[in-house]
């Protein structure tokens, strides 16, 4: 196996990985447990308002982003929705919780790790073994892809906080 054989390996593998575990959180939000209306309660619980509209914005996006990513079609911004969803999570969710995930709430390493995933593969690309090579959008990596994976996603992520969080008063 070449270097670069091996790199496209990693890359592949790491695309794969975190698109699944984002395919299967949107699709869990969706049909899973309390369905749609839970996670739309539970995104009520956390401030985020209308509850409906971030539970399918959430659950779209990370369909939509896991999908691309398992692809390697347009990675840049599936990697952004990584990163704004993940982002979004960290904020309303995560970030009192302390470190660790099995902490009472969930801590934000769990968040944390896929943020920065998401971020490296914004700039490593997605590789050559990928839909994005094969209809030459390669070129969307390095400096300007974690540009816009970063800017997509922690701006929109700023944007939709600013917007629409109200955070319930602390007791």
């Amino acid at each position: 196996m070449s270097d670069g054989d091996a790199v496209d390996l990693a890359l592949l593998g790491l695309r794969v990985v975190v698109g699944a575990v984002m395919l299967a959180h949107g699709i869990n939000h969706v049909f899973g447990g309390g369905r749609i209306a839970g996670t739309a309660r539970w995104f009520e619980s956390l401030g985020m308002r209308p509850g409906p509209l971030h539970a399918w914005l959430a659950s779209v996006t990370e369909i939509v982003a896991g999908g691309l990513l398992v692809l390697g079609l347009l990675t840049p911004l599936a990697a952004a929705g990584v990163v704004g969803v993940m982002a979004v999570a960290w904020i309303t969710n995560h970030r009192g919780n302390g470190f660790f995930i099995f902490r009472p709430g969930e801590g934000w390493e769990y968040v944390m790790t896929l943020t920065v995933a998401g971020l490296a593969i914004g700039a490593l690309g997605p590789g050559s073994w990928s839909l994005d090579d094969a209809f030459g959008l390669e070129d969307l990596a390095g400096t300007g892809g974690l540009a816009l994976t970063a800017g997509l996603g922690l701006g929109g992520a700023a944007g939709l906080l600013l917007g629409f969080w109200r955070p319930p008063a602390a007791s």
